[in-house]
């Protein structure tokens, strides 16, 4: 029994004849005749009374009612088996970091999703590593983040690079220079980021190739809550552009000078093909973030 056999047979009943049914469909009247007797060999039924006027057996009246809705439901899955194939219809499971995901991400996704309103997707937003791992996994289809730790299983595709400043309460010691070295860090409590943060782990290296600096640091576990505890006095912080606008109040942001602290990100995946909606999503963000 397939989809054209039941649409054979629905245009009898409709027709109330073979030969109409075989005019409606383009076939030839025994292919219809054909088609008809291998579904009764199939049911183990006679579903019509042959005669002048085709009329339906009591089983055939049975399997019309519950027909229709069989070949509804096959119409639909094929639309849907269609939309998915060529992208229009999915599930897309994206993973993003901070900034990225709280900034950038939500007016590009809006858009996307507006355009491809059978299109589903899901966000897990996590470190770099962490997102890493999921692509290992098999449990992401890609992700927006940094560039991982070397590894041949995955494609990182760099895109922009994230610039950083150093955010200052208004009252800091240093609000009034032109512009901060790392070295002007040393005496003063700097807020980091959480251990496994690729940006902390960049900073990290930097300062160990500055040479050992005398400064306090306190750990807060979100960049965006960065600029917060700096706002409230906690200490300074390098955080992202992006995410200072509007400047938090009572607050000041500085250049910093002598090195480059600015984090490259891009799409990272598998090497394997991505699925048809997942690959159009990932080639329109490709496309928007390149342009920044």
């Amino acid at each position: 029994m397939d989809l054209k056999t039941l649409k054979t047979f629905q245009a009898i009943v409709r027709h109330g004849s073979f030969h109409q049914a075989a005019e409606a469909l383009s076939y030839a009247q025994s292919t219809v005749t054909m088609q008809i007797q291998r579904l009764e060999g199939d049911l183990g039924v006679t579903l019509f009374e042959r005669g002048k006027k085709v009329q339906l057996t009591e089983a055939g009246r049975l399997f019309h009612a519950q027909s229709l809705d069989i070949v509804n439901r096959m119409e639909q899955m094929q639309r849907n088996l269609l939309e998915m194939q060529s992208g229009e219809a999915g599930k897309i499971r994206v993973g993003v970091t901070e900034p990225l995901a709280s900034y950038r991400l939500p007016p590009l996704l809006k858009a996307f999703m507006q355009d491809h309103a059978q299109v589903e997707v899901s966000l897990e937003i996590a470190s770099t590593t962490v997102l890493a791992e999921g692509l290992r996994q098999g449990e992401l289809d890609f992700a927006l983040c940094s560039a991982p730790e070397a590894g041949g299983e995955l494609y990182f595709h760099p895109l922009f690079k994230e610039k950083f400043v150093m955010l200052l309460p208004g009252e800091h010691p240093l609000a009034e220079a032109q512009a901060i070295r790392l070295t002007d860090l040393e005496g003063h409590r700097l807020l980091i980021t959480a251990e496994t943060c690729p940006y902390r782990k960049k900073l990290e290296r930097i300062l160990q190739d500055n040479g050992p600096l005398a400064m306090e640091t306190m750990e807060i576990g979100s960049m965006t809550a960065l600029k917060h505890y700096v706002a409230a006095g906690f200490g300074m912080a390098l955080v992202p552009v992006t995410t200072l606008e509007p400047l938090p109040p009572g607050t000041i942001a500085k250049e910093i000078v002598g090195t480059s602290i600015d984090m490259l990100m891009g799409l990272l995946s598998r090497t394997q093909p991505l699925p048809p909606a997942a690959a159009k999503l990932y080639e329109n963000l490709r496309q928007a973030l390149e342009r920044i």
